[in-house]
């Protein structure tokens, strides 16, 4: 297990933290029209720590809303598109001989940025998408025996298509429970689809975005999320759903501890862009499906319930899993 991070004091008051958080969202905002609970889960995966998986057909804006994110905040950022002829040492780096000092050095790969845009990644093999697992988890990479450090903050925003596609291949469960949420961008209703005909015929919308946040703010926000007051029975009710995924005969696969964590640390975000400090169920039931559904595996035969069966189960869960009704002390 890696070791525990220092805890960060917050530098920012509620206000500082609304003004920053909406100059993002609005940032990103010019970019991406009318998917604002899009918006809101990339910053909630930047703010909480975490890595975001954006599934969806060709087309809908799943790379925009990446670069995007990443343009708004001054930040060092690499993209690395996957294909299948690309290594894991493309990815983390590789040791290079150095004749004139006949020593090995490292030569970094993409993963050293804070934002990494993980573009198609289930169109490369197995191996190398393996190569992003301790990136994702510990913030680091090993290679040949030694750990090199990745930036602080880091953030893997990686897009795919569904598995029905050409090319694409399974993500294993292990790299699917390293990131945070997964979500769909879906189609733009008529009229966002109409006006983004007539803004981007001569125009990209990337070329006039302007970064709005630094490293060093974005530090001081994931402080001031992480200092948001979770009460004892919210944090029994969130392992009481994870517990049910559990034992769900539905479910094949359900929540890991690992998911556990990442779904309060998303509610507390949640909470705080909500203005308040303290987390309510209803926090974690908004996020139940996006953080978890894409982690668990459904049970054989399930799949004859419903087109999306794991959907199903955890909205069955959400309704039978008793709420706490004072939630804040």
């Amino acid at each position: 297990m890696p070791d525990t991070p220092p805890p960060r004091t917050p530098i920012i008051d509620a206000q500082d933290f609304a003004a920053q958080t909406s100059a993002i969202v609005g940032s990103i905002g010019r970019v991406i029209d009318g998917k604002p609970d899009a918006v809101r889960s990339a910053l909630v995966c930047l703010l909480a720590e975490g890595h975001l998986l954006i599934e969806d057909v060709p087309g809908v804006g799943k790379t925009m809303l990446a670069r995007a994110l990443a343009a708004s905040v001054d930040a060092t950022v690499r993209r690395i598109q996957f294909t299948p002829d690309l290594l894991p040492g493309d990815v983390t780096g590789v040791s290079v001989y150095n004749p004139v000092d006949r020593e090995f050095e490292f030569k970094r790969g993409a993963v050293f940025a804070n934002i990494v845009i993980a573009d198609e990644i289930n169109r490369s093999s197995p191996k190398t998408q393996s190569a992003l697992l301790e990136a994702m988890e510990e913030g680091q990479v090993t290679v040949d025996g030694s750990t090199h450090l990745l930036p602080d903050p880091f953030l893997v925003v990686a897009t795919q298509n569904p598995l029905e596609m050409e090319g694409t291949y399974a993500l294993p469960e292990a790299q699917r429970d390293r990131f945070m949420m997964r979500i769909s961008m879906g189609y733009p209703d008529p009229a966002a689809e109409v006006e983004m005909l007539r803004q981007r015929d001569t125009v990209n919308p990337l070329a006039s975005v302007t970064a709005v946040a630094d490293a060093a703010s974005i530090t001081a926000l994931i402080a001031w999320a992480r200092s948001v007051h979770v009460a004892p029975a919210v944090e029994e009710y969130t392992v009481a759903l994870a517990q049910a995924t559990r034992v769900d005969p539905s479910l094949h696969l359900g929540a890991s501890p690992r998911a556990t964590l990442q779904l309060i640390r998303a509610a507390k975000v949640w909470a705080a862009l909500d203005g308040r400090d303290f987390v309510i169920p209803d926090d974690v039931t908004a996020l139940l499906i996006p953080v978890l559904a894409h982690r668990l595996l459904p049970a054989r035969g399930a799949h004859r319930a419903g087109a999306q069966p794991v959907e199903a189960a955890l909205r069955q869960i959400a309704e039978r899993v008793r709420v706490p009704v004072a939630a804040r002390s």
